[in-house]
């Protein structure tokens, strides 16, 4: 007696590069590694160059700088006045100088330095005039929206003071 089995071979597996699950992983690693390389690229052709020229002498007189100037420090209050910024509308930045007493402080010159981090072509300087005793001016339009970096320089005899502020100019 012969038993016949009625169950007919199974198919054969698809191998594993044949799966679409395979082939999805593999795709989005793929694509992954495309975009990081686009990345990569787009970061060299477009460096905006924001290194200084002479970067290593200037590291090297740091130190030395920082120290004299704490040693020469005045103690000023410096209170920079900005309203909202709207890109290619001018508007008026004020600095506040007084002394540790609270008096007005009269600089020789004073000097507002805009930088655009990502883009050092559009970096400009302007100086600001006396307004009133202690209180300086300036009228600025900043071009573009974005982040700007802003270094308002105050000039008294050899010594320069300095403010700095990170400021956001709003969209058209």
């Amino acid at each position: 007696m012969q038993i016949q089995s009625g169950t007919a071979h199974p198919a054969q597996p698809l191998p594993a590069w044949r799966s679409p699950w395979v082939i999805a992983w593999v795709g989005l690693i793929v694509v992954v590694l495309l975009v990081n390389l686009l990345m990569v690229y787009l970061a060299v052709a477009t460096n905006p160059g924001l290194v200084n020229a002479d970067y290593y002498e200037r590291g090297q007189d740091y130190e030395r700088t920082l120290v004299s100037r704490r040693a020469r420090d005045p103690g000023w209050v410096m209170q920079a006045d900005i309203p909202p910024l709207q890109p290619g509308r001018a508007e008026a930045i004020r600095l506040f100088l007084v002394d540790r007493a609270g008096q007005p402080v009269e600089a020789d010159a004073v000097t507002l330095h805009a930088y655009r981090p990502a883009d050092a072509t559009r970096d400009f300087s302007v100086p600001m005039r006396r307004e009133g005793a202690g209180r300086y001016v300036a009228e600025v339009a900043f071009p573009l929206p974005g982040v700007w970096d802003t270094l308002i320089a105050v000039g008294h005899g050899e010594d320069e003071y300095s403010l700095d502020q990170r400021l956001e100019v709003g969209p058209r």
